[in-house]
């Protein structure tokens, strides 16, 4: 099974859509992975975040912010994905086997609903895009310039 870790900040809210986006890509392509997110710091999943998920029929209502030692054996990840420039710098080092990516998002918080899902879509698409290329056995995109444009129906 192919273990995943997306990482930003607080994981309150890019981090756990990016998690539950990259499960439920997983389930429809038919891929085994590992998904967990974290954060450099807990806080709490913010409301924004369960309303745009819930939109797509994906429930955030049991998921916790959490850091990345509250995560199962937190040193063994085949992948490691950032999705915040903070993150990014505050990851931890990792074992050679860990592939690391780094996914910049724009932080949805303080914004609009539609700035909200304009983030998830983004995230949808992207998340995607690394499902299909473990499934098909390519290398995972490098950065978010390099996905191949993925609809997001």
């Amino acid at each position: 099974m192919i273990r995943v870790l997306i990482l930003c900040t607080h994981n309150s809210a890019r981090s756990q859509m990016a998690e539950a986006l990259t499960r439920d890509a997983a389930r429809r392509l038919g891929v085994d992975l590992d998904v967990h997110s974290a954060g450099t710091e807990a806080t709490r999943v913010k409301d924004d975040a369960k309303t745009v998920m819930a939109e797509l029929g994906l429930d955030l209502s049991t998921h916790t912010s959490k850091t990345l030692w509250d995560v199962p054996d937190a040193q063994n990840f085949d992948y490691v994905v950032t999705v915040c420039d903070s993150a990014a710098e505050a990851c931890p080092a990792y074992p050679g086997k860990t592939t690391r990516r780094h996914y910049p998002f724009v932080d949805p918080s303080g914004g609009s609903l539609d700035r909200w899902r304009a983030v998830r879509d983004q995230q949808k698409a992207q998340f995607g895009a690394f499902v299909q290329a473990l499934k098909d056995g390519r290398d995972v995109p490098a950065t978010y310039e390099d996905s191949p444009a993925v609809p997001v129906a």
